[in-house]
């Protein structure tokens, strides 16, 4: 008996010790969706060996885990990329924006994979009943705003300071930030009046909401791909064919209903991935 118990500790230590494949995410809905869309296909084509390391905080936190060797993997968004990481100009083009990544990206030995088929830019939003402006040049016109933002938005250079002065929009006082998911229960709240969100917003949808549309095409495309590190083929073979049947399989208005799923129906992360690899058949 004693012989059983000792093997059995040692074939546990053995299997806490197993090599594992981390997939990484940021710390907002969508993320932690497509992490865990990416961690069970994973283990579905390669049998286990996936840990899951999500919620990791903003851009630059997620960045240094995958340089660092941390994670091996997260969803990211091609304009974040160039602007906030590589510290480049905005770019219009959404093929030239994926070049300059991927060339970018190659001096810390990471990979973009192809788009998964959508695109997450930001999106400002206000109550409709509060102006009849479609776009931000009509919003600029109409009156001073209180807006809500994320952190990130209010400082990174394809965010608020390059967004005002592009459309010479007015604010009503210092903009409050706060964490993404508390942005359109601050607007329908009125404690803001116009808040940065994001194009795939599952509440979006279901809202009294109206996105003004970027007329002056400020924002770059912000297509989102999966940023791998080189290495993650030679320790786990299949792992990039995996990742890749993922390409071009999740548009925008998908996006939106999984993220709608999460925000507004409050149905479990595992339970919201599992449901999308069924229905696309992966």
């Amino acid at each position: 008996m004693r012989l059983i118990v000792v093997f059995s500790l040692l074939l546990t230590v053995a299997c806490s010790r197993e090599p594992r494949i981390r997939v990484g995410s940021k710390n907002f809905s969508e993320q932690l969706i497509l992490g865990e869309i990416v961690a069970q296909h994973l283990e579905k084509r390669l049998g286990g060996h996936i840990s899951r390391k999500f919620d990791l905080g903003g851009t630059l936190l997620a960045h240094q885990a995958l340089d660092s060797g941390a994670i091996d993997l997260y969803p990211e968004y091609t304009g974040t990329a160039l602007t906030g990481v590589l510290k480049r100009p905005p770019l219009t083009d959404p093929r030239e924006v994926l070049a300059q990544v991927r060339k970018g990206y190659a001096q810390w030995h990471l990979l973009w994979l192809d788009p998964l088929g959508f695109e997450n830019t930001f999106a400002m939003t206000i109550r409709k009943e509060d102006s009849a402006a479609i776009n931000l040049s009509e919003a600029a016109q109409t009156r001073a705003w209180r807006l809500g933002a994320g952190y990130e938005f209010a400082h990174r250079p394809d965010g608020l300071p390059g967004l005002l002065g592009t459309y010479g929009l007015k604010m009503r006082g210092s903009p409050k930030t706060m964490d993404l998911g508390l942005l359109y229960q601050a607007l329908s709240g009125k404690q803001v009046d116009m808040v940065a969100g994001n194009s795939t917003d599952g509440l979006l949808s279901v809202l009294p909401l109206r996105v003004l549309a970027d007329d002056r095409h400020y924002f770059p495309p912000y297509e989102c791909a999966l940023v791998v590190r080189e290495d993650l083929e030679q320790r786990f073979p299949g792992a990039t064919a995996a990742l890749r049947e993922l390409s071009g399989r999740i548009d925008s208005d998908t996006m939106r209903r999984l993220n709608y799923e999460l925000d507004g129906r409050h149905r479990p992360v595992r339970e919201i991935a599992r449901g999308f690899l069924r229905a696309a058949a992966l």
